[in-house]
């Protein structure tokens, strides 16, 4: 039998994630999540979310973690997850009116992380929120020792990645037709930045 796939990133952060996406997505919405990862948080967001659908993504080789804790938690808001790399020329969706990503920006590469915002401008809808949580930089500088050594080791693992500039990050958002309303400071020396669109 395959084991689950285990992250202590995900349960460490899982509750203090879902006090912001309780206030960032009120209104019943699916919510596409990129980059799902385990499957984690997926199961824990939508058993406590339960006015959305969440729709978990991730490239093809997760999908079967995913769908290990997907079928565990049992949970009729809980889609399938689909195949997804935000590379990829076609995304599986039309519009979208919810978006939540955790601990993606920083191993994407800064290529990668710009077709991202591209595509959203394509495919969010005209009325949608995003969540995008995660260590970011802010005016070049880290905003901790931590992640200076997080940001080092990222770069030794892939010299591609490492840690976003928040302003950069908030220009793509505002060339995709997204402004940040809210900023929120969360354990870790991470944030969880808040889009809207109209």
């Amino acid at each position: 039998m395959t084991a689950k796939p285990f992250s202590q990133a995900c349960e460490n952060n899982k509750d203090s994630i879902l006090q912001v996406l309780k206030t960032a997505f009120t209104e019943p919405a699916t919510v596409w999540e990129i980059g799902s990862g385990t499957g984690q948080h997926a199961c824990h967001f939508a058993r406590h979310l339960p006015h959305l659908e969440w729709q978990p993504t991730d490239r093809a080789e997760h999908l079967p973690g995913i769908a290990l804790w997907r079928d565990e938690a049992g949970l009729d808001n809980l889609r399938p997850a689909l195949a997804l790399d935000v590379t990829d020329a076609i995304w599986p969706c039309n519009g979208i009116d919810a978006l939540f990503s955790a601990n993606t920006l920083h191993i994407m590469g800064h290529a990668e992380v710009e077709v991202l915002f591209q595509k959203l401008r394509i495919h969010l809808s005209p009325v949608a929120t995003a969540c995008f949580y995660g260590p970011f930089n802010y005016q070049g500088r880290y905003t901790s020792d931590s992640n200076a050594r997080f940001d080092e080791w990222l770069k030794q693992r892939d010299p591609r990645s490492g840690i976003k500039d928040y302003e950069w990050i908030a220009d793509l958002a505002a060339a995709a037709g997204l402004t940040v309303t809210d900023d929120v400071e969360m354990p870790a020396n991470n944030r969880t930045l808040v889009f809207r669109t109209g």
